[in-house]
């Protein structure tokens, strides 16, 4: 289970804000989000067992998210690791539109995903469990992503996109506030869950946005927006930081990036 919730272009200087759990068993090896040294444009953590990324950008502006489907009838394993997916955009030079058709072509190759990506000018959706919908570029708002389709209103997707509206009304945004958005512990009330979450029988502490469990939970929470200059001339500012937590929902580590992009290319 993951959960990202976004303002897209729904600030004037901020065209993406952002805040994001990474759920995750916690014996499975990462390393925390860093420049990668065999890209070194590329700023993200890493699956040490598969080698891809759940979320990153790049100092040329593009960012990148994936979150796994839920799909409890498919459990056979997949051709291709879902890491990979935002990683191949990430250090591509190609449009999001683009990079989106190439990965429909294979979608098959992978098991169920949401795949999230862009830059300061466009953000595309795509998932290759909905029935063959193609790629599409989302208009301005405020959305919430876990392990189902973009906006399933699970409680702690319609809590967060609450909190986020409320924040973004209150212009108070920085890494502690949209950190908050994400943070509740408390599970969904039975009545409350989704039917995709009762179909699938799913253990209620894992309806929680912040979850604690000792196997498995959030590894970590990410914060960031994308700045522009008050003028609209000159690079977008990239504000990124990461908070890890142990099995017990500990804080264990933090790191921050704050830098402007490069010229940007294929966007």
């Amino acid at each position: 289970m993951c959960l990202i919730v976004l303002g897209w272009k729904v600030i004037d200087q901020k065209p993406l804000v952002l805040a994001a759990n990474r759920d995750e068993f916690h014996q499975r090896p990462t390393t925390p989000s860093t420049f990668w040294p065999g890209h070194p444009e590329l700023l993200a953590g890493r699956d040490l067992e598969a080698g891809g990324t759940w979320m990153g950008v790049s100092r040329y502006g593009r960012f990148a998210a994936v979150t796994n489907f839920r799909d409890p009838a498919q459990t056979a394993p997949a051709k291709r690791s879902r890491g990979d997916l935002p990683l191949g955009y990430l250090a591509s030079d190609i449009t999001a539109s683009e990079y989106l058709q190439r990965v429909a072509i294979a979608a098959g190759d992978y098991a169920g995903f949401n795949l999230l990506l862009g830059t300061g000018e466009e953000l595309w959706y795509y998932s290759n469990r909905l029935q063959g919908e193609p790629p599409r570029a989302l208009p301005p708002g405020i959305y919430g992503l876990s392990n189902e389709r973009l906006d399933t209103p699970w409680p702690k997707v319609v809590r967060a996109r609450s909190q986020l509206a409320e924040l973004i009304a209150g212009e108070a945004i920085d890494h502690a506030t949209l950190g908050a958005t994400v943070a509740n512990r408390g599970p969904a009330a039975e009545h409350e869950l989704h039917p995709s979450e009762h179909g699938a029988q799913m253990d209620r502490r894992l309806s929680a946005q912040f979850i604690v469990t000792p196997d498995y939970g959030t590894r970590a929470t990410t914060t960031l927006w994308l700045q522009r200059p008050h003028n609209n001339h000159g690079s977008l500012k990239i504000e990124w930081q990461e908070t890890h937590f142990d099995r017990s929902g500990h804080t264990v580590g933090q790191n921050h990036h704050s830098f402007h992009t490069a010229q940007a290319s294929g966007v």
